[in-house]
């Protein structure tokens, strides 16, 4: 005669028994007998009210996807040999997207003779991060990657991003 391990609906063990016991046991209580542990000798089932209970899960799912934010990453690109006025304008805009809360891919690209000299691109890589240091921080140091060399910056997490609203003028 097979039999089961039965939990009962406020988890107390009820203690092995028939199968037949365990369905009449639930239809008394008005409730579904589900087995949460087939693989287990005897199987354990529960007495639940299983509508409840997938309400309640996908209710919790939908919760935690409400509290998740969307990583997005912009990216701004420079030349090792900058003027002052455009790397500012530049700085700017990576300023601008750390204080929104999101990530930033900053690439210099190197043409011809430049991809003779990584050490410019990486000063300027390392003095941009010195330049936004209070709004974030360097999530992955400056790597050359063919001609391009690569450094990912990430807003700190304390920093809460401002909404659109906000950084637009009154007028």
């Amino acid at each position: 005669m097979p039999e089961v391990r039965l939990v009962g609906p406020a988890g107390e063990q009820v203690g092995i028994v028939r199968i037949e016991d365990a369905l009449r046991l639930a239809q008394e209580n008005d409730l579904d007998l589900v087995e949460v542990a087939p693989q287990a000798r005897p199987p354990v089932c529960k007495l639940m009210d299983f509508g409840k209970y997938k309400y309640e899960s996908a209710q919790k799912a939908r919760e935690s996807r409400r509290n998740q934010q969307l990583t997005v990453i912009k990216e701004q690109k420079l030349r090792p040999k900058i003027d002052q006025h455009d790397y500012e304008t530049k700085k700017g805009h990576v300023s601008r997207f750390l204080a929104a809360g999101n990530k930033v891919k900053v690439t210099i690209m190197f043409r011809g003779r430049e991809q003779s000299r990584p050490e410019l691109g990486f000063r300027l890589l390392q003095k941009l991060a010195d330049d936004v240091t209070e709004l974030g921080f360097v999530e992955s140091s400056p790597k050359q990657d063919g001609r391009n060399m690569i450094m990912v910056l990430a807003p700190h997490k304390n920093v809460k991003p401002k909404a659109k609203a906000e950084t637009a003028p009154e007028a």
